[in-house]
């Protein structure tokens, strides 16, 4: 018998590689925001009922970080009192594998932040993943949560995307320097969880995130270099470092979210790759014209 698994927010970033990556012997259920709302008592319980899933993957999230600020009852709804009410109504026999964030640290470490350090969220976004985090492990407490950084994909808004297209539209580009964090890749973190589905036995909180550390600037680079090289730019133009308080945002960041993925590691026996070489396995997927 396959595993069956419901994947709820199929048409976000991580959802969409989710469902492209799926292995062979898994029977996947996966459903968008209009077909499952994940804050519907009744939609839950129906769909859980109908499919009686072994394992449920939750890459539904709030996730636009300045909006929560004005947005902050939308933002607990689906990232705090969402998965409490998936914890509550799922079968007893099921896991859940929830994805969170490393927006729940403060960015004053200087080292990797590891599963145990000490959270303080600078901003409404990350106290509602905090608080899913907690309303999840309270009420089952053998589920997993995976925390990852700077997600980006080939398609959808995200930064990579949005970098592409200002490349295009602007003769100078102003990026921020001063914040630090490890870019990663929606392949590899469907990669990664779909390794820990396989591990049952695992529960509690652990990180993902590409290898390596970045600032925004570095990134954007980067990504200026690479598309140079695989013919996406018609154009070089100048990026600029600039300070955090030069671009002033609704929503604090942290100025250091770097994971500390050892126990993730040791667990799934996977260590994944460079985050450059992240990068270039998700250009080389942008679509033509992007």
């Amino acid at each position: 018998m396959p595993e069956k698994i419901i994947l709820l927010g199929a048409t976000g970033m991580l959802g969409r590689q989710l469902i492209a990556s799926r292995p062979e012997d898994i029977e996947l259920h996966a459903y968008t925001h209009r077909e499952v709302n994940i804050c519907s008592h009744s939609d839950l319980e129906s769909v859980f009922q109908a499919v009686m899933p072994t394992t449920i993957i939750n890459a539904a999230a709030y996730t636009r970080v300045d909006d929560a600020e004005e947005e902050e009852a939308m933002a607990f709804a689906v990232n705090a009192e969402a998965p409490g009410l998936i914890a509550s109504l799922s079968p007893p026999s099921s896991r859940i594998v929830h994805v969170s964030t490393d927006f729940v640290f403060d960015g004053k470490s200087r080292q990797p932040y590891k599963p145990t350090d000490k959270t303080s969220p600078l901003n409404v976004y990350g106290a509602s993943k905090l608080s899913g985090e907690h309303k999840l492990l309270t009420q089952r407490p053998d589920s997993l949560i995976l925390r990852t950084a700077w997600l980006y994909a080939a398609r959808g808004q995200n930064f990579v995307t949005r970098i592409l297209e200002l490349l295009q539209e602007r003769p100078v580009l102003k990026v921020v320097d001063d914040q630090r964090g490890t870019p990663t890749s929606v392949n590899s973190l469907a990669e990664v969880i779909w390794r820990f589905v396989n591990r049952r036995e695992l529960q509690g909180i652990y990180h993902w995130s590409d290898q390596g550390e970045a600032s925004w600037y570095e990134f954007a680079c980067e990504i200026q270099q690479q598309a140079q090289a695989l013919a996406l730019l018609d154009k070089i133009i100048p990026i600029e470092a600039i300070a955090t308080e030069a671009y002033p945002t609704p929503a604090r960041r942290p100025a250091y979210s770097v994971l500390d993925k050892e126990e993730t590691y040791q667990a799934i026996q996977y260590q994944g790759r460079a985050w450059q070489d992240e990068l270039h396995e998700i250009l080389e997927q942008v679509p033509a014209g992007y």
